[in-house]
């Protein structure tokens, strides 16, 4: 016989247990008290469920996050919610509102990452993968827009779309979209950029081009500066800079060898053929890179080889050039 103690706890287990599947019930499908009103929230790239909970409870989206949790672990979907920026109706049960995180209905605005060193071609295929629009429409008004920098108008935005990540508007046009990048361009440019441009006895899109070539030019950070330091002795002595990266920004398509019938190719960026800086930035460059180049690092150097392990070997002479890419170029 069972005693009666242990009926009776059996008994309020039993009942704490209903209690609490009738909260849970209450808490996802029944309760409708939030938003109080049209409420926006952010989900930030990489947050786990229990923090998106958290941020949904702190601004109002909902009420019971623990609940909530619970729900998206049952539903095996609190690793399929898409990060970016949310708009939810008012007095929505918290089913309703894990369904459009995860469908991404309220979806307002959505996360865009862009690699240090994209060409705006890129940027505008990366635009369309995440759902933004044609990649020709994007690239067309990239290359064919133009700011004031410094006093000059530019060619392109080519350059000076920052890279970095963004939180876009769904739907962002592409004035949209390079307005904001153009934007964060301004903030990153270095405070002194007009005054170490006119010591470097250029503009400063001039230099952004510079910072341009280091970009794709350079793997280590700490080489940066001595590449642009290279770049900067080759202007001043009136040689081709000979950069590869700028020959290959004429191609229609990525190249990973460059022939000797490529460097004929009649080209303004044909840096082999042309004295000077191409025309345009080749690339957007980030921070690292933009910083190198309105900074070099003095040097007698004129030359450099890639020798390996993302760093290059530096040579003062030609002689010195081809012992090193003799010795690295096998």
């Amino acid at each position: 016989m069972i005693p009666r103690v242990l009926r009776l706890s059996a008994a309020l287990i039993a009942v704490a247990a209903a209690l609490l599947l009738l909260w849970f019930f209450f808490a996802v499908f029944a309760d409708r008290s939030h938003p109080v009103a049209t409420t926006q929230t952010i989900v930030p790239r990489g947050s786990t469920f229990r923090e998106i909970a958290s941020r949904l409870a702190a601004d109002g989206v909902i009420a019971h996050p623990l609940a909530m949790q619970i729900y998206a672990k049952l539903r095996h979907a609190d690793t399929e919610v898409k990060a970016g920026e949310y708009r939810f109706a008012p007095h929505q049960t918290q089913a309703e509102i894990l369904g459009q995180l995860l469908v991404g209905g309220a979806q307002v605005a959505k996360w865009v990452t862009f690699p240090e060193g994209f060409t705006a071609k890129q940027m505008a295929a990366r635009l369309q993968d995440e759902g933004f629009g044609s990649a020709q429409t994007f690239a067309r008004f990239f290359l064919h827009d133009t700011i004031v920098v410094d006093g000059t108008r530019t060619k392109s935005l080519e350059g000076f779309l920052f890279p970095s990540t963004y939180l876009f508007p769904v739907g962002a046009s592409p004035r949209t979209v390079a307005s904001i990048m153009t934007r964060q361009f301004f903030r990153e440019l270095p405070k002194d950029a007009l005054e170490k441009a006119r010591a470097l006895h250029l503009n400063v899109p001039q230099v952004v081009t510079v910072a341009s070539l280091v970009e794709r030019e350079a793997q280590a950070d700490d080489e940066r500066a001595l590449i642009a330091g290279v770049i900067y002795n080759r202007l001043r002595l009136h040689m081709p800079l000979q950069v590869d990266a700028s020959l290959e920004y004429a191609f229609s398509k990525h190249q990973t060898v460059i022939t000797e019938r490529d460097l004929q190719i009649r080209s303004p960026y044909n840096t082999y053929e042309h004295e000077g800086l191409p025309p345009t930035p080749i690339a957007n460059p980030g921070e690292p890179s933009l910083l190198a180049a309105f900074n070099p690092k003095a040097s007698q150097y004129l030359y450099y080889v890639y020798a390996g392990n993302g760093h290059h070997a530096f040579a003062k002479t030609l002689a010195e050039q081809n012992a090193n890419v003799a010795k690295y170029l096998k």
